[in-house]
């Protein structure tokens, strides 16, 4: 019996690491044919007359956008937005993961509303792709509940990984983000860390082993770092301002969406195609932007009109049902702040604050993901993985510490979390009471009339040993 067990839990380690095998293939293709249409949408007005490349540009965007919505209305629903909430419902049994539908609409939907300019990020397509796939593979391989839902959570994880180059963070991301939800047994542990491991090395050998955000920082001398504790608060309110926003603007376009559905869509990419022309900083998902911030001087009257505008774009970009996550939009918004942040301090006191604007968009960075998505850890990790900023550990954590801290003490709660029962009240009453097969599986991957049973050595109840 004990070898059965120990065959079993191998098997899942083993279908964990081709989980996430796939999902660094398939994220890092999704990852790589949404900047080729970005790039090729950028390019294709690069000589035309500015009236013609305005109205070209914007007619594009709501091309795209417009098809990237009508996808998710259409087809998969659940596929609208970053698809973190959706598998976090799953988790709990208060959502489908239909992946069937998901996969396809949230591979060609991202694209599209990427590749249009929307000021969405890659990382909640490939979050929702990576879950999905790992829902294909506890289906085909008959997993009873316990691993079946561990697998979900490695692939989420996995995205993640292949989204940022960020293994650890992905990993961390399972244990902060999902620690309700996440059926943490030693298997089921070890199937996150082995789908991100596997996700990295598949991402690394097609996209190159680069840190996505690469940048030189100068040592921060132990007196500054009060002034990161400041920043802290002030991202803890950011972010808590966001997510409120955020919220209220998915309601107003979703009462517009009741009226006339196609209307936001195609004014918000008219709108995006036209930024891309005479104001690109406002637009994209931000990888790109961050970079190009960090190596530019700015004044700061144009990094708070950066600021301004894009908080804008991020909420109805966000807002209007395209596929597309707000991580990398939330660190290239806090990046702005942070330079900004940066640029009144160095007005004030030039000699001590000279050459430190890198720090404080790092740190901003770590600050927002602590008071927006409340995963400290998480944003701590994650931006030193994207920047190879090790040496601003101490100055990154005094922030994201003190945003988690500020945003409690307002009353902020975490976006996934509140995106999640926004959807499960709206949705509630809306469809017909779930049949006894799926309440039992709510995932669509209920075992096959052969399947073994759930509490078998299949590894449904699955335990520490």
């Amino acid at each position: 019996m004990r070898d059965i067990r120990w065959a079993s839990d191998v098997k899942y380690v083993l279908i964990a690491s081709l989980a996430g095998l796939s999902i660094g293939f398939v994220g890092t293709i999704f990852h790589l044919a949404s900047d080729r249409l970005l790039k090729w949408h950028e390019g294709l007005f690069a000589q035309a007359p500015l009236a013609l490349a305005l109205l070209g540009s914007a007619a594009l965007s709501a091309v795209l956008v417009l098809v990237a919505t009508q996808l998710v209305r259409r087809y998969a629903p659940e596929a609208a937005g970053s698809g973190v909430h959706e598998i976090e419902g799953a988790l709990e049994s208060a959502r489908p993961t239909r992946w069937k539908r998901v996969l396809p609409v949230k591979f060609v939907g991202g694209i599209l509303a990427i590749g249009s300019g929307l000021v969405v990020g890659r990382e909640g397509p490939t979050i929702h792709i990576g879950a999905s796939i790992s829902a294909a593979l506890a289906q085909l391989f008959r997993l009873g509940n316990v691993d079946r839902n561990g697998l979900v959570a490695a692939g989420a994880a996995a995205g993640l990984a292949a989204a940022f180059n960020a293994p650890v963070a992905a990993v961390l991301f399972v244990i902060e983000e999902t620690r309700r939800q996440f059926p943490y047994t030693f298997w089921t542990y070890c199937g996150v860390m082995f789908a991100s491991i596997g996700a990295t090395v598949v991402t690394q050998l097609i996209a190159g082993s680069r840190p996505e955000l690469e940048m030189a920082t100068l040592e921060v001398p132990l007196y500054m770092l009060a002034a990161f504790a400041a920043l802290g608060a002030l991202m803890g309110v950011v972010g808590v301002a966001f997510n409120a926003a955020l919220v209220a603007t998915l309601d107003k376009v979703d009462i517009i969406h009741g009226h006339h559905p196609w209307i936001a869509p195609l004014g918000v990419g008219a709108v995006i195609g036209a930024l891309i022309i005479v104001m690109p900083e406002a637009t994209e998902g931000g990888e790109s932007l961050i970079s190009s911030l960090i190596d530019r001087v700015f004044t700061v009257e144009t990094l708070a009109a950066i600021v301004a505008v894009r908080f804008l774009t991020t909420l109805v970009s966000y807002s209007i049902g395209a596929p597309g996550g707000i991580f990398a939009p939330l660190l290239a918004l806090a990046t702005v702040f942070g330079l900004l942040f940066h640029a009144l301090l160095y007005t004030a006191w030039p000699t001590h604050f000279e050459g430190h604007h890198a720090a404080f968009a790092v740190a901003a960075m770590a600050g927002i993901f602590a008071s927006s998505v409340r995963a400290p850890m998480v944003g701590v990790v994650l931006v030193a993985e994207l920047t190879q900023g090790y040496n601003l550990l101490l100055p990154v954590l005094i922030t994201a510490a003190t945003s988690h801290l500020l945003a409690q003490l307002l009353g902020g709660e975490p976006i996934y979390e509140t995106l999640l029962k926004r959807v499960l009240k709206r949705d509630k009453g809306r469809e017909p009471p779930p049949s006894p097969a799926d309440a039992r599986v709510p995932l669509e991957l209920g075992p096959d009339p052969g399947a073994p049973p759930v509490d078998g050595p299949s590894g449904a109840d699955r335990r520490d040993g």
